[in-house]
């Protein structure tokens, strides 16, 4: 079902961006509106807004129906309930339990060796 769901909702996604692109700039906020496209009838402006707000109210209604479907689903989880529980009092936290690249060592500042002073040139 909700796989069903999201594929309807895209479809509406993506008739609404076209519609919303089709449409003829009313403001020409960047200067580039106002000539006159395939759409300038009146009644062509009417069916466009007509439309875009029954595709505006449609990805309302389908917005909401995933969000309940997912909250009220078969088993809703959450991504922490999947971690088990460490009980040994290693002090280790959620992020730890997750895996991952170990931290590198850290190592002393005197078990690193210093280059010796000779072996840098000289400027001529």
């Amino acid at each position: 079902m909700q796989t069903v769901l999201i594929v309807i909702h895209l479809m509406i996604v993506l008739a609404l961006v076209g519609i919303v692109l089709i449409q003829r700039s009313e403001g020409g906020g960047l200067g580039i509106g106002g000539g006159s496209g395939f759409m300038s009838a009146r009644g062509a402006a009417n069916a466009l807004t007509r439309t875009t707000g029954i595709l505006a109210a449609a990805f309302f209604v389908t917005s909401l129906a995933l969000g309940i479907l997912a909250r009220y689903g078969d088993s809703p989880t959450d991504i922490l309930d999947r971690i088990p529980a460490q009980t040994d009092g290693s002090g280790s936290g959620v992020l730890d339990q997750l895996g991952g690249a170990a931290a590198p060592a850290e190592t002393p500042a005197s078990d690193i060796p210093s280059a010796p002073a000779s072996d840098v040139p000289s400027g001529q």
